[in-house]
């Protein structure tokens, strides 16, 4: 019997036993799971840079996507807030739409 110990979506055991398996699964406490979220964050992370097509690298941030939805909730703040904090941000300093790579800063 494969461990996993990982946290996974919610519907996942609901289809692991579908399936005709059985899972054990267990919640975690707030800490736990904030430490979880950003543990799977890293590991989408993982995924994405290991993606060789576009439409592999496309689920990977979709993954991500779902994580730091989660971990802005865990931060107090829901993806309104996040999303209005993103263009606050951008609107100050810009995106990276024109591609713009730094070489140096000349202090003198």
């Amino acid at each position: 019997m494969p461990t996993y110990n990982k946290l996974v979506r919610d519907r996942i055991p609901h289809i692991i036993t579908s399936q005709g398996k059985g899972c054990r699964t267990r919640i975690l406490d707030p800490e736990e799971y904030k430490q979880e979220l950003r543990t799977k964050l890293r590991e989408e992370a993982e995924e994405y840079f290991e993606a060789a097509k576009d439409k592999d690298a496309l689920e990977e941030l979709a993954d991500m996507l779902e994580v730091i939805r989660a971990l802005a909730e865990v931060h107090g703040a829901n993806v309104a807030e996040l999303d209005k904090l993103r263009a606050d941000k951008a609107e100050a300093r810009g995106g990276f739409q024109e591609r713009v790579f730094l070489i140096d800063v000349n202090e003198a």
